[in-house]
């Protein structure tokens, strides 16, 4: 069987919690990994867990770093599989490595969002992970309530 990459997201933890913080990334690329293998502890506002990998292969991507805080959804990490079970993750769209290139050039492509912030967006039916243009004013350079708001303002205007 010919392996394929798929894009592993960011597990969503209800429909209360959207933002997971990374307390420690226990995979690098090119590991070797194999299916139920701790690859990360994860911290929502209300527990720790263990992420576990979906599949054997080998790690050729990883969008995120310990310490920082991830909105469900987000790639996660890339694996290269034959696993037939993950077809539905297959990689569609540009490669997280080139979107990974293209943050470092341009910061705002790596925004942290706060809990309010990604309510905000969604309720008015904008996807954070798809907001590059927004500023983000918030403590630690996060994007605020008050961003989103003024982001859907000036988008009115």
């Amino acid at each position: 069987m010919e392996p394929f990459i798929i894009d592993v997201p960011v597990p969503s933890m209800g429909a209360t919690v959207s933002e997971l913080n990374v307390i420690l990334l226990r995979v690098k690329v090119g590991d070797h990994v194999t299916k139920g293998q701790r690859i990360a502890d994860l911290e929502s506002d209300k527990s720790t867990f263990e992420y576990e990998c979906p599949c054997d292969g080998v790690i050729k991507f990883i969008g995120a770093k310990a310490g920082e805080t991830l909105v469900s959804g987000r790639v996660f990490c890339s694996i290269e599989t034959t696993d037939e079970s993950q077809k539905h993750l297959i990689r569609t769209g540009a490669a997280p490595a080139a979107a990974a290139s293209a943050a470092a050039a341009k910061p705002a492509a790596a925004l942290v969002w706060t809990p309010r912030a990604t309510k905000l967006a969604q309720e008015a039916g904008l996807d954070p992970a798809q907001l590059t243009d927004i500023t983000a004013t918030g403590p630690g350079g996060r994007v605020s309530g008050d961003d989103v708001a003024a982001y859907i303002a000036a988008r009115k205007s």
